[in-house]
């Protein structure tokens, strides 16, 4: 059984190296690479979405999913779309709702940015200008309206400094059943970076736990 852990548009897929490292799983845990599984398509989020749909069929029998930010986005809604494929679910810094406001500011920001900030990013510069306007005109009520729906084994985690995911995280314990929740104290946003060693504990005893 497969294990795929999704970065944010925020990091690359190196991001999950650390850890990876300290993870008793990880000869099975597959990262894709969001940029490049969207194989040339323009990067907005229906043909990313699309991408990881035909990614994660393409791995035979059951999945554990594991997404950060953007990534959480993505495999909440494959978990939504395909249930049966999802055996466990696990959360990272994921938002419950989009705030157009924040992609206004953040598209705003990166007109003064270099090219090369975005080099440890998951697109270009030019290409997260239009990620950030399709996230805009995303409609995430399809997505946060069926939260009842999720019937996986679902682990909710966010680092206790991030202050713009914290709630999203309360409300996602709250509204998926039976999900339990893990804050990681003086951890920010990009908790796999931040705190690899705490987070790969915190993920072998929650798949120990339902033995995958």
């Amino acid at each position: 059984m497969a294990f795929i852990f999704i970065h944010g548009s925020g990091h690359k897929v190196t991001s999950w190296n650390e850890t990876l490292s300290y993870m008793k799983c990880k000869e099975k845990i597959l990262c894709p690479n969001l940029s490049s599984i969207l194989n040339g398509k323009e990067a907005n989020y229906n043909n990313l979405y699309a991408s990881f749909i035909d990614y994660c069929n393409k791995t035979d029998g059951q999945i554990n999913l594991c997404g950060l930010s953007l990534g959480g986005v993505l495999a909440l809604n494959y978990a939504l779309d395909t249930p049966d494929k999802v055996k466990t679910l696990v959360l990272i810094g994921t938002p419950h709702k989009i705030s157009k406001l924040i992609f206004n500011i953040q598209n705003i920001a990166f007109r003064f940015l270099p090219k090369s900030v975005f080099e440890v990013t998951a697109f270009s510069k030019k290409d997260m200008f239009v990620f950030g306007n399709s996230m805009k005109k995303l409609n995430f009520s399809n997505i946060s309206d069926r939260l009842e729906n999720v019937n996986c084994p679902t682990l909710i985690i966010c680092g206790e400094k991030d202050r713009a995911y914290i709630k999203s995280a309360h409300y996602f314990t709250r509204n998926i059943k039976n999900a339990k929740l893990k804050i990681i104290e003086n951890t920010g946003h990009a908790v796999n970076e931040e705190n690899p060693k705490v987070l790969a504990s915190i993920l072998d005893e929650y798949y120990k736990a339902w033995e995958v």
